[in-house]
């Protein structure tokens, strides 16, 4: 059964066979907890509206008109549940977060070069989440979930246009804050 596609699996679970639909669960809650937990960054509540998004799904499925792919309808759920979450909840991220000395030590001279990328890396993902939820998003479906901008444009129902310009936008405002923070590589 794990061969189905997932419009195969839909059909059963509107004919009635509802198990059917921890199939989809199993498929797809990896990626969407990935994308939760990026937007929320805490695991509880990335958790708590993982259930949610999966329970709209459920019911809205007799509305999927399958005009584009399921996992594109599911993320744009996964997305707005998110932002309805952190609209509840009224949160910001916090973009005064602690300098760079507290995770790393970049002083260091005897480090290979394998823990200096890992460093970079997770350096690159604190500036991520210093930009706003949307932008944060955009960079990380793309460059993470490499997902293609037409995806993205579906998930979060704005025009191919627009999500090229956050994503240039996007790519723009790290390298300043990689600027400012002297964190300039031959890459950059």
């Amino acid at each position: 059964m794990k061969n189905l596609s997932d419009i195969e699996i839909i059909e059963s679970v509107l004919r009635g066979n509802q198990a059917d639909f921890t199939l989809l669960v199993n498929r797809y809650k990896d990626r969407a907890y990935s994308l939760l937990l990026r937007m929320l960054k805490n695991e509880m509540d990335a958790e708590e509206v993982l259930q949610d998004a999966f329970l709209k799904a459920y019911r809205s499925m007799p509305g999927f008109r399958k005009e584009s792919k399921f996992s594109t309808w599911f993320y744009r759920i996964v997305y707005n549940t998110g932002l309805s979450f952190l609209g509840k909840k009224q949160r910001k991220i916090d973009s005064d977060t602690s300098s760079i000395d507290e995770y790393f030590d970049l002083t260091s001279e005897d480090k290979s070069d394998e823990i200096e990328n890992i460093q970079a890396n997770l350096y690159l993902y604190k500036l991520i989440e210093k930009l706003p939820v949307r932008n944060a998003l955009v960079v990380n479906l793309f460059y993470i979930d490499n997902m293609s901008l037409n995806e993205i444009s579906q998930i979060l129902d704005i025009s191919l246009v627009n999500v090229k310009v956050m994503l240039h936008r996007s790519r723009n405002s790290l390298r300043e804050m990689l600027i400012r923070h002297n964190f300039v590589r031959e890459e950059i």
